[in-house]
């Protein structure tokens, strides 16, 4: 017979065992990724190779001499400039024509005065981001008239007329040759896929490698410096001409020619205005990166403000390039100000209430037109040319010495910490020495193996032979220490500004307060020409790798926290709620679905950083940071078209090597 208490033991419940433990073992992972099995292999193998061989030497069986018919070639152009007929009946008109008209667009600049000059300026700032009195054109006009102020009182009037000669003209030749080369791509299948690669290839070409080819064919001075920013500021206006023309609206395109417009009609009424937003956003890029390529042709002889930062970063007078490198970030502000306001305008539906926008468009660039010639007429009764010696300050000395005594104790006299020096020397010793060790210890058959595994991993077999080509002609050249090298350098300065860019990024994502108080700064940081970032780390650092990769982590790191920042907070807020609702905490979010979903994004933003770092860790070579950017820049000095030009299709072929990586991998993610 049973108790009440054996009943009431019989009656409870037994507990339910524990849930098994779903999360997968190393092994379990591996079995369910095989393309992560392949290359976890692979680097086993490159990693053991690398110990064991301890070298990495390309065979010299398979290596060619390129840089002797390259010299051959760099000594025929020398040697014929005079007298051949390419040079006398095709460059030399080229080259008269574009120092002619600079020389000339210079001389009416000068010829307005500088007060002819601001207004006019201002007018047109004030009149593309709405001729009104609202918000958006005051503060356009302001930031007009406060960079030329700036040029002005800072004595540098002078070379900013310079830098804006040679810019007016690169801006207009480079628009004008995109949307030629625009209209090709998006009218045509054909033009399309015979100008990706061109322009794929100029998007990892660093700017520096354009000029050396150049100057052989147009020598040192403005005419090199034309054509080299006109290569190099096109492809954007092309880009996003084609890519506005291949997304217009296919209704309004068929509602044209069911009215019966021809193939021109439909182009000039129906496309080309529906693509007006993606060309306004084409001009702003060109005109950032003609600006960032007109200061660095500063060191083949373009003159202007660039000239001015080259000759004092040359002679350590840190003061004079400060100066100079404000008045390139005003004036790169002012352009992207401007321009940024007059696609807002245009994709605002209120309707334009200034006195000048309720005339058509012609009637009012009449109007400033012929206030321009008024100006250019009369400047010279007006006896304004020049900016006046009595209102310009002279501060570059007082700032050379303020920055050379705050360097010195930033460098080697804070307490504990050591200082920049030690940072830098730690830096080299524990990172930049053994990555690089590592990458030139590695054999070339591991290394294209690991290329391969990577490609695999990415799921693309033209990424494979894409990768495979490039280190190949790498190694065919006789460069593969120097480009293992650069390689080290641009994966460290890669990983770290992902470190940063992406924490900055999920922070600015997260709390709005963050993202307001750095969109100023890394709107600055966007618009700074590439040459001025090596000013402030030549000064905090001094001059070698560490100065390169810092001056690169800065340049690159405004793309990634902005990529970053938005693609968090365009994940699907329903699958925010969902994890919400599950009880996921703060960080169980970020990790398990906003990373996630924001993958693209964060390949978007790996893409651009390899080709951002790419071209400051060459342009690096200018402050020591050696490999194949310090042979760019000794083939531009010395006029050795074997050097020079072999390093920089060296550097082409790490970047496409990164970029299709990247893109590959990017791509993937978006077939997911």
């Amino acid at each position: 017979m049973s108790t009440p208490t054996a009943e009431r033991r019989a009656s409870t419940p037994k507990p339910a065992p524990p849930p098994p433990d779903r999360r997968p073992t190393p092994a379990g992972l591996l079995t369910q990724h095989p393309r992560l099995a392949v290359l976890v292999a692979v680097v086993l193998l490159v990693v053991v190779s690398a110990a064991v061989t301890g070298a990495s030497a390309w065979p010299g069986w398979l290596t060619a001499d390129v840089k002797t018919p390259l010299d051959d070639v760099g000594d025929w152009l020398t040697d014929n400039r005079d007298q051949h007929w390419l040079f006398l009946y095709v460059l030399l008109h080229i080259s008269n024509a574009a120092e002619g008209t600079i020389d000339q667009i210079f001389v009416v600049l000068s010829t307005i005065g500088w007060l002819g000059v601001t207004l006019l300026a201002t007018l047109v700032s004030w009149y593309v981001a709405g001729a009104d009195f609202g918000r958006r054109a005051l503060t356009v006009a302001g930031i007009t008239v406060g960079t030329f102020a700036v040029c002005g009182v800072l004595n540098l009037w002078d070379y900013a007329m310079e830098t804006l000669a040679l810019m007016m003209l690169a801006v207009l030749v480079a628009a004008v040759v995109g949307v030629l080369l625009g209209l090709v791509a998006g009218l045509s299948d054909t033009g399309d896929r015979m100008l990706r690669p061109v322009f794929d290839t100029m998007q990892v070409l660093p700017a520096f490698a354009y000029l050396l080819p150049l100057v052989l064919l147009f020598g040192i001075g403005s005419p090199a410096a034309l054509v080299s920013t006109v290569v190099y500021a096109a492809p954007p206006m092309a880009r996003l001409t084609a890519l506005g023309l291949r997304t217009a609206d296919p209704a309004a395109l068929e509602a044209s020619t069911s009215l019966g417009a021809s193939p021109v009609q439909r182009l000039w009424t129906a496309r080309l205005p529906l693509a007006r937003k993606e060309m306004l956003l084409g001009l702003n890029q060109t005109i950032m990166m003609a600006l960032s390529m007109v200061v660095l042709a500063s060191t083949i002889g373009a003159g202007g403000l660039g000239d001015k930062i080259y000759q004092a970063l040359s002679k350590d007078a840190f003061g004079s390039a400060l100066i100079a490198g404000t008045c390139i970030v005003l004036i790169a502000i002012w352009l992207d100000r401007t321009t940024a306001a007059a696609g807002e305008r245009l994709e605002g539906t209120e309707d334009p209430s200034g006195p000048l926008a309720r005339f058509p468009g012609r009637f009012a660039w009449g109007g400033l037109v012929v206030l321009g010639a008024l100006a250019y007429a009369f400047g010279p009764v007006a006896g304004q040319r020049h900016w006046p010696p009595e209102w310009t300050v002279r501060i570059s000395a007082p700032i050379t010495e303020a920055v050379e005594s705050f360097t010195r104790e930033i460098r080697s006299g804070v307490p504990v910490l050591g200082g920049t020096d030690v940072w830098s020397n730690n830096f080299t010793e524990w990172i930049l020495n053994p990555v690089r060790d590592g990458l030139q210890a590695t054999p070339w058959w591991a290394m294209l193996l690991l290329v391969v595994a990577l490609a695999y991993l990415a799921g693309s077999w033209r990424t494979g032979l894409t990768a495979v080509a490039s280190l190949s002609v790498i190694g065919l050249m006789g460069l593969w220490p120097k480009s293992m090298d650069t390689l080290a350098q641009v994966l460290v300065a890669l990983v770290v500004t992902l470190i940063l860019g992406v924490a900055v990024g999920i922070l600015a994502a997260r709390v709005d307060a963050v993202r307001s108080g750095i969109r100023p700064l890394l709107d600055v940081m966007q618009t700074m020409p590439q040459f001025v970032y090596l000013v402030p780390v030549v000064a905090l650092v001094g001059v070698g790798r560490p100065a390169a990769i810092a001056a690169a982590v800065v340049y690159a790191l405004p793309a990634v926290i902005r990529i970053t920042t938005e693609g968090l907070r365009n994940v699907d807020p329903s699958a925010l709620e969902a994890s919400r609702s599950l009880g996921s905490t703060t960080w169980q979010q970020l990790l398990q679905v906003q990373l996630p979903l924001a993958r693209r994004s964060l390949l978007l933003a790996v893409n651009q950083g390899v080709v951002l770092v790419l071209a400051i860790v060459v342009i690096g070579g200018l402050v020591g940071g050696g490999a194949l950017g310090y042979d760019v820049v000794y083939g531009l000095q010395k006029s050795e078209l074997g050097v020079g030009l072999s390093a920089g299709i060296a550097i082409v072929c790490l970047g496409l090597l990164l970029d299709r990586l990247t893109q590959s991998a990017g791509s993937r993610a978006r077939g997911r």
